[in-house]
C-alpha cells in the first residue's frame, strides 16, 4: 500500500489534503477556487514561493503538493526533490510550459509523481492530483510525445551549467567564479559546447539549446 494511502487511513479521512505552490496571484486563486470545488479536495495551503513548501508541508501534512514548474527562490523541482526526501507520504505534481522537453526529465530527476502543462483541462488537472494522491504515475500524453521527439542533449552537464550560465549573460570570469573553474576550463567547455552542437559561436549555441528546451 502506497504510504500517502496509509497516512490518509490513518487520519480517517478519504479527502485529499492539497498544498498549491504558485506565484502568480491569480494563477494560484484559480487553481485554489477550481480545486476547492471537488468535494474530495481540500486545499490546505496556497504559496507563492519553492522554499515555502517543505516547511508549509511538515506543519500540514498535504497528500498532494501541486507546484509551479517556476518558483522563487527555489523552483518545483527542488522543491518535490526536498518534499520526497523529508515527507515522502506527499506525492509532487509539478505544473509548468509545453515545449522543454527537459521537463520530464527534470520531474523523474526529483521524484515528483507527475508533471502536466499549465494549459490543461481543468477537469484533468482534478483527476491527476486524485492519481497522484494514490501514487500513479501523471503524465500529460503531449508533453511525452514532445520529449520522446525532442533532440538527444550532447551535452555534460557542466558544459550545459556553463552554457546555461553564458545566457543569463554571465561573463567567462564570472561562470568560473560560480561553478569554481578556472576561466581557462570555461572556455574550454564553451569550446567544446559549440563543436558539439555545431553552432557557429556562443550566441548560435545558446539559441540552439533553448530552442531544444535544454534550459
Amino acid at each position: 500500500m502506497d504510504r500517502a494511502h496509509e497516512e490518509r487511513e490513518r487520519r480517517g479521512c478519504d479527502v485529499i489534503r492539497t498544498l498549491i505552490a504558485e506565484q502568480t496571484s491569480l494563477i494560484r486563486a484559480g487553481l485554489v477556487a477550481f480545486l476547492s470545488d471537488a468535494d474530495d479536495i481540500e486545499v490546505v495551503a496556497e504559496l507563492r514561493r519553492g522554499d515555502q513548501v517543505v516547511s508549509a508541508s511538515r506543519f500540514l501534512r498535504p497528500d498532494v503538493a501541486v507546484l509551479a514548474a517556476t518558483l522563487p527562490v527555489i523552483d518545483g523541482f527542488a522543491a518535490a526533490c526536498a518534499l520526497h526526501t523529508q515527507l515522502p507520504t506527499c506525492h509532487s505534481l509539478i505544473m509548468g510550459e509545453r515545449g522543454n522537453s527537459t521537463n520530464l526529465r527534470r520531474t523523474m530527476a526529483a521524484h515528483a509523481t507527475g508533471f502536466i502543462a499549465a494549459d490543461v483541462a481543468p477537469d484533468f488537472l482534478t483527476e491527476s492530483v486524485r492519481r497522484a494522491a494514490t501514487g500513479q504515475m501523471v503524465v500529460d500524453c503531449d508533453l511525452a510525445f514532445e520529449a520522446l521527439n525532442a533532440p538527444a542533449n550532447p551535452l555534460t552537464s557542466r558544459e550545459l551549467d556553463a552554457l546555461r550560465l553564458a545566457a543569463e549573460g554571465a561573463t567567462t570570469a564570472e561562470i568560473a567564479t560560480k561553478l569554481c573553474l578556472s576561466a581557462g576550463t570555461v572556455r574550454n567547455y564553451l569550446s567544446r559546447v559549440i563543436a558539439k552542437m555545431g553552432a557557429r559561436n556562443r550566441v548560435d549555441a545558446i539559441r540552439i539549446a533553448q530552442d531544444a528546451g535544454w534550459f
